[in-house]
């Protein structure tokens, strides 16, 4: 990213707690994907909630809001995944320099996209041969019962 590394992982700390407060943040493709690696070995981290594990995240993430919020909300979420917390998304290319935009959120957080159950697939049939149909399912559904009272009389008859 063309950054020295000291720049490089400030801005990788940065955006990690930007991510983990707001839950979805939009930078570039290349960032996104830094970010992503950065992310999700902490958030791997969070789901154990001991004194040795907040220190280590805290040593990346230098920020007690930051730190709270992942090994409280986030942790939370994330408890039963295991792995591929994160989503990136790609937006198009940025007007001025058109470098690749993409937004990077947190999997489970995302109300939209959150197990929305799928509509089944309706295959497409004319009127004419669905009435016959829907006519002839009914006949045998009546003459089932029909046929049973028909049996229990007969033997109540012998």
């Amino acid at each position: 990213m063309s950054r020295t590394a000291d720049h490089r992982r400030a801005m990788l700390a940065n955006m990690a707690i930007s991510l983990i407060m707001h839950k979805r943040i939009t930078t570039t493709l290349a960032k996104a994907k830094a970010l992503k690696k950065y992310v999700e070995p902490l958030i791997t981290r969070s789901k154990d909630d001991s004194t040795n594990s907040r220190r280590v995240v805290f040593s990346y993430l230098q920020n007690k809001e930051a730190l709270k919020e992942l090994f409280g909300t986030v942790a939370q979420k994330v408890g039963d995944r295991p792995g591929g917390y994160t989503r990136i998304i790609k937006l198009g290319s940025r007007q001025g320099d058109a470098a690749d935009i993409a937004f990077i959120e947190l999997v489970d957080f995302d109300e939209n996209m959150l197990k929305t159950p799928k509509a089944e697939k309706k295959t497409r049939r004319s009127r004419k041969s669905a009435a016959p149909k829907a006519e002839a399912a009914e006949a045998p559904v009546e003459e089932a019962p029909k046929a049973e009272e028909a049996a229990a009389e007969e033997a109540k008859a012998e």
